[in-house]
C-alpha cells in the first residue's frame, strides 16, 4: 500500500534538517536489487522519517518524466499517477491565458503550477489537508483554500476540475462515482465557464454535454477527454482532437472541418489514425485534412498513396481475405520471423494468432487486419514506420 502521509511528515520533508535528508536518500538506488539494503539504511539513519523519505524520493523519480521541474516537490503516488501531463496542462493553459482561473480540485498543484504563469489569477482548492499543504509548498505563488469543489467560493473564474478516478488504488470509470461525482459538478457550476477533465474512455453520447469535448493524446496514447462549457469552445466546436508529442509539436483536428472523404479500395499504405482522433470520432475530418480516403465507411482505418508527416503509415505488400492457413502461407513464403498484428472490426485476438502462425523466417513484417464490407481482410505490410516531411 502507498505510504499516508501526515502533517509531521511535511513539516519535517520542508525543513532544512528534511531537505538534507532528502538529499541523502536521493543518492541511494533504491532499485529491486538494492532495495533491502538502501531501505535498511534509511531506517537506520532516519528511522523516525523513513517511511516518507523513501515514498517521496521513489515517486519523484516517477514523476520527472511527467510533471517538469517537480525533483523539489512534495507528492503522493496517487496524485502523480491522476496528475496531468506537464505538457498537456501548458496547452490548456493557453486556452485560458489571461483568464481568472480557479482549480477546485487542485490536489498536489500539477494543473495549478501550469496555470500560475499565464492565468490573470489563479487559485487552488481541496478537501485533502495534507495534498493542500503540498500544493502550497511546490507552488508558492498561487493562492490555496480548503474547500469543497462541489461549494462555489469564487465568483468571475474559469472553474477547472479534475474529478478523481482512483479510490483505494482502483480505478472508477462510472462517471457518477468520481469524486466529486460528475454529475453533480456540473450542476454546481451550471451556467459557469467550466473545464472538466476525464477519463478517455468516458461515454460521451450518454454524457450529452453541450459544449466542446476534447480528446488529447500524448506520444501516441491518449490520455484525456476533457470537457469545455459553451462558453469557452470555438466557432461552435463540439469535437477536438489534440495529437500532442513531447518533442512541442501539435496537431489539432475539429468537427467544424469537412468530412468529405471517398470509401474506396486500398491505396499504397494502411493508416491508423492517433487514438484521440479516433476516440474523438474526427476520423474522417482527419482523412479530409490529409486527402486520405476510407476502406469501410464503419472502420477507423485509412488509406491512401502518401503518408501525413510525423504518422505511423503501413506500406501494404500483399492484400488478401483472412484466414489463418492463408495468412500463415503468405508470412512463411515471405521468411517472416516476427510479426505486429493490428486488429479493428474484426473479432481476431492478436495474442491468440501471433504462436498459430508458427513463423521460422528472419524477416520483421506487419499485419493489419479488418472489415471491408462484409468480409475480413488481411494486409501484409512492411513495418510500420513515421513519415518524415518532404
Amino acid at each position: 500500500m502507498a505510504y499516508e502521509f501526515t502533517g509531521t511528515d511535511l513539516d519535517f520533508l520542508r525543513s532544512e534538517a528534511g531537505a538534507g535528508a532528502l538529499g541523502a536518500v536521493e543518492e541511494l538506488e533504491l532499485s529491486a536489487r538494492t532495495a533491502v539494503r538502501d531501505i535498511t539504511s534509511v531506517r537506520t539513519r532516519f528511522p523516525a522519517h523513513a517511511g516518507a523519505l523513501i515514498e517521496t524520493v521513489t515517486v519523484r523519480r516517477k514523476a520527472r518524466a511527467k510533471l517538469f521541474d517537480s525533483d523539489h516537490w512534495l507528492v503522493t503516488d496517487e496524485a502523480v499517477q491522476q496528475a496531468t501531463p506537464t505538457i498537456v496542462a501548458r496547452r490548456r493553459a493557453v486556452r485560458l491565458s489571461g483568464r481568472r482561473v480557479h482549480d477546485v480540485t487542485c490536489s498536489i498543484g500539477s494543473e495549478l503550477a501550469v496555470l500560475v504563469g499565464s492565468a490573470e489569477v489563479a487559485l487552488g482548492s481541496d478537501l485533502d489537508p495534507i495534498r493542500l499543504r503540498m500544493a502550497a509548498h511546490n507552488v508558492p505563488g498561487a493562492t490555496v483554500l480548503r474547500a469543497d469543489a462541489l461549494t462555489p467560493t469564487t465568483r468571475g473564474t474559469v472553474v477547472v476540475a479534475d474529478p478523481g478516478r482512483r479510490v483505494g488504488g482502483r480505478r472508477r470509470h462510472d462517471p457518477a462515482s468520481l469524486q466529486p461525482p460528475l454529475p453533480d459538478l456540473i450542476d454546481a457550476y451550471r451556467g459557469r465557464d467550466l473545464v472538466v477533465k476525464c477519463a478517455p474512455g468516458l461515454d460521451f453520447d450518454a454524457l450529452d454535454w453541450p459544449g466542446e469535448i476534447e480528446v488529447v493524446s500524448l506520444d501516441g496514447g491518449v490520455r484525456e477527454a476533457c470537457l469545455w462549457s459553451e462558453g469557452l469552445s470555438e466557432n461552435g466546436i463540439g469535437r477536438r482532437a489534440a495529437v500532442l508529442r513531447s518533442d512541442g509539436s501539435a496537431l489539432e483536428v475539429t468537427d467544424a472541418e469537412s468530412d468529405d472523404i471517398p470509401v474506396r479500395p486500398p491505396g499504397d499504405y494502411i493508416v491508423d489514425p492517433d487514438g484521440a482522433v479516433v476516440r474523438a470520432g474526427l476520423v474522417r475530418h482527419y482523412g479530409a485534412r490529409f486527402g486520405l480516403w476510407q476502406l469501410d465507411p464503419r472502420i477507423a482505418y485509412l488509406t491512401g498513396d502518401t503518408v501525413p508527416a510525423g504518422v505511423r503509415g503501413f506500406r501494404i505488400l500483399e492484400q488478401s481475405k483472412f484466414s489463418e492457413k492463408v495468412l500463415r502461407q503468405q508470412l512463411n513464403r515471405m521468411d517472416c520471423g516476427s510479426v505486429e498484428i493490428l486488429v479493428r472490426g474484426v473479432d481476431v485476438d492478436p495474442a491468440i494468432l501471433r504462436p498459430r502462425l508458427k513463423l521460422r523466417g528472419t524477416v520483421a513484417l506487419s499485419v493489419v487486419i479488418t472489415r471491408i464490407e462484409r468480409s475480413a481482410v488481411a494486409f501484409v505490410c512492411v513495418p510500420g514506420s513515421i513519415a518524415q516531411p518532404v
